[in-house]
C-alpha cells in the first residue's frame, strides 16, 4: 500500500498520526516518514497490510503487544 494511501486511510478514519502508528509500535515521528514515503519495514508492513484488510483488529495487535 502506497504512502499516500496509508495517509488518506489514517485520516479518514479520523486518528492521530500517534494513535494510529502506535498500535504498530512505531511512533508518530516515524510514521510520519513512512506517510511521507520512506521505506517501511517488513514486520511494520506486515501488520499494516493485515490491519488495513482486516484481518487482524485492534485487540489483536494489543495482545501481540503483551
Amino acid at each position: 500500500m502506497s504512502s499516500e494511501k496509508i495517509r488518506e486511510y489514517r485520516k479518514g478514519v479520523q486518528e492521530s498520526q500517534t494513535r494510529f502508528w502506535s498500535r504498530f509500535g512505531v511512533t508518530q515521528s516515524r510514521g510520519s516518514r513512512f506517510e511521507m514515503g520512506l521505506e517501511i519495514p517488513a514486520p511494520v508492513s506486515i501488520l499494516l497490510n493485515l490491519y488495513l484488510n482486516g484481518v487482524i483488529s485492534d485487540v489483536d495487535l494489543k495482545l501481540a503487544h503483551h
